[in-house]
């Protein structure tokens, strides 16, 4: 009878366990939030539970992990500009490793690639992308290479990068374009001047590739829309523009962060003004988008938003409204339905 007891106590705490992730959240620390903050998200029930301040520090307004979640990273927007190292302890709280200088004014994202061997920090004031070394222990080494982005007839504004095999792409909303860096194994080049030619004044500010490389997603911050662009063999050409605000808006809006379904789908946007998610189904045989939901995101001028492990829920960052809100997935029609939300001061990134 004991032996049963404590086999039904040990499975019970051990499916509890795995019904919890850990969610990080980036902040601004302007008002009430004090730095980075964890929280628990029970993936049966969407629920989250046990605010924690995993660690005090300046505006940690992007993060990442290292591959091995061991380690965690994060811009600091402060006027000079930093970013910062930190060791994840077994409750979930930081220890800070390293600060370096971001090389440039207004970091604003930060990415790692494959191998956890380097980061990239795309700063938004400065124009320019840097690359640093990561150290064996996690701690980031100074920057190996800066690439200002700059020209003399236009600010660059950086926005974010990422990493796919040996290629770099970096999102530059000042400059209206997509840029493609390669290395060699030792630096990387930048390889094009553009990918593609955007009309007008898009903004592309957040982008996604597909697991296979084949299509990359950019969201535009100025235009409202999303840039669909396929890889061929002689580079890459765009494929599809979609909208991502209902027909008749035309307050002022500013899109903000784009995720791809688990399955590869469907495809979210943010935007903050309409403060909904926009809902696309994708072909995924030529990647082009079709729209079918608006959601509102029950709160104020969502950021960045995040799905969870299972691929079952879709939480959004609301900044001026300082909450959290969790929707569920409709894995076979990909839509939203609104479920709760939790506070939490000045959310800007969400990270599982």
């Amino acid at each position: 009878m004991k032996l049963f007891f404590y086999l039904t106590t040990f499975l019970l705490c051990l499916t509890c366990y795995s019904q919890n992730a850990q969610l990080y959240v980036g902040t601004y620390t302007k008002g009430n939030s004090k730095g980075i903050y964890n929280v628990n998200f029970n993936t049966e029930t969407g629920q989250l539970s046990d605010l924690q301040l995993a660690i005090p520090i300046d505006n940690p307004s992007f993060l990442t992990y290292s591959p091995d979640r061991k380690f965690l990273y994060s811009t600091n927007g402060s006027e000079s500009g930093f970013i910062s190292s930190y060791k994840i302890k077994d409750d979930g709280s930081l220890v800070l490793l390293t600060r370096v200088k971001s090389m440039g004014k207004g970091p604003c994202h930060i990415s790692i690639c494959e191998d956890g061997k380097t980061v990239s920090v795309s700063n938004y004031v400065g124009g320019n992308i840097a690359i640093y070394p990561v150290n064996v222990d996690g701690s980031l080494a100074e920057a190996s290479q800066v690439f200002d982005q700059n020209s003399t007839d236009r600010k660059s504004h950086a926005h974010s990068a990422l990493f796919y095999k040996n290629e770099l792409f970096v999102a530059d909303l000042g400059r209206n374009a997509l840029y493609q860096y390669i290395s060699d194994g030792n630096a990387y080049k930048l390889n094009s001047e553009a990918i593609i030619k955007t009309k007008g004044n898009p903004g592309p500010r957040h982008f996604k590739l597909t697991k296979d490389g084949k299509f990359i997603y950019v969201i535009n911050e100025y235009g409202a829309t999303i840039t669909s662009i396929k890889r061929t063999k002689k580079g890459f050409k765009q494929i599809d523009e979609d909208n991502t605000l209902e027909p008749g808006f035309t307050e002022f809006n500013k899109c903000a962060d784009i995720h791809l379904s688990k399955d590869e789908r469907f495809v979210y946007g943010s935007n903050r003004g309409e403060n909904t998610i926009a809902v696309f189904e994708r072909n995924i045989k030529n990647g082009k988008l079709n729209k079918i939901q608006s959601m509102s995101v029950h709160g104020d001028w969502p950021r960045n938003f995040s799905l969870d492990p299972t691929g079952k829920f879709l939480l959004v960052a609301n900044m001026r409204t300082e909450n959290i809100t969790v929707f569920s997935i409709d894995k076979t029609s990909g839509r939203l339905t609104f479920l709760h939300d939790f506070k939490v001061p000045e959310p800007v990134c969400l990270l599982f």
